[in-house]
């Protein structure tokens, strides 16, 4: 119980931190034409409110395990596969960004109709389904007892427990690697091109190497998701050279591989951004001015 109320005390205000900063950002989205006139920050923006849930369904996910609370089919099945959507759909947006920097920089003047930033939709739609069709097939595969009951079956909201067949676990080892596979795949293919584009530009050098780095923070990105597969590694290591209890080692794993990387991705990029920067740095400091001294 203690160990509950400690994981509570530091999960809850980081995510409440995280969600203000995210708040923030959409405002200025919100409030500027110049955000929402360019598909690249429009991207980002569908990236901040894609990690903002899989962060909220994860935190409930989590704090639902650790204490041991059960819940009917009907909460737990929504929950789980929110989490499990946002996180493929991660991979899917950093891939679109991606693209979106290749397709800037090699066709600036005869851009195709759907990465524009009135059609960016047609992009981002697509990104959404197929992020929801890979849990819903994984979910109709497996064999579930006819008795159950959704309203009044409690189960531990474990992806393990929802979905515990064989060939669950094995398709949704497949669909993993092949998201992963195929963003990197994206991911290098566009760095390369622009590392060869900017060696034959003479003029305009500094944009393309600005896209260049970008697409590398979007690698960076990736790999910070990656980090939830090590989670396995990292459990078997912990329990055979310390005396964690178990929940405690869960607890670990969650804040290092699932949380940190979610709460950084956002956060480093929105900070690279020069413009964004500007924007966030004068909030801020329009707050504190605002804010009157409680001493004359």
């Amino acid at each position: 119980q203690n160990g509950l109320r400690l994981w509570v005390c530091v999960v809850i205000p980081l995510f409440c931190v995280f969600l203000y900063f995210i708040a923030v950002m959409l405002q200025i989205f919100a409030s500027h034409k110049q955000f929402l006139d360019t598909s690249r920050y429009i991207l980002f923006a569908q990236m901040m409110i894609n990690d903002t849930l899989q962060i909220l369904s994860s935190v409930l996910l989590f704090l639902c395990v650790m204490g041991q609370v059960k819940l009917p089919l009907l909460f737990c099945v929504p929950l789980l596969f929110v989490c499990t959507c946002t996180f493929l759909n991660t991979t899917l947006i950093l891939a679109a960004m991606s693209l979106e920097r290749y397709v800037s920089i090699f066709y600036p003047l005869q851009r195709p109709a759907s990465w524009r930033s009135d059609r960016i939709w047609i992009i981002i739609l697509p990104l959404w389904i197929i992020s929801f069709i890979f849990p819903i097939i994984e979910f109709s595969i497996g064999k579930y007892s006819p008795i159950v009951d959704v309203l009044f079956t409690n189960m531990l909201c474990k992806g393990t427990v929802i979905n515990s067949s064989l060939i669950q676990g094995l398709y949704r080892f497949a669909v993993y690697v092949l998201f992963f596979a195929v963003v990197s795949v994206i991911i290098l293919f566009t760095y390369m091109r622009i590392v060869m584009e900017t060696r034959k530009m003479r003029q305009d050098r500094a944009s393309v190497s600005k896209a260049m780095h970008t697409v590398m923070l979007h690698g960076f990105q990736l790999l910070l998701c990656l980090l939830a597969f090590t989670m396995p590694i990292s459990e078997t290591l912990i329990g055979l050279h310390t005396n964690w209890l178990a929940e405690d080692v869960a607890f670990f794993n969650y804040f290092c591989f699932i949380l940190i990387p979610r709460f950084l991705s956002p956060l480093i990029y929105g900070f690279r951004d020069q413009s964004l920067r500007k924007h966030i740095g004068n909030r801020f400091l329009c707050c504190s001015k605002k804010r009157k001294p409680f001493f004359k």
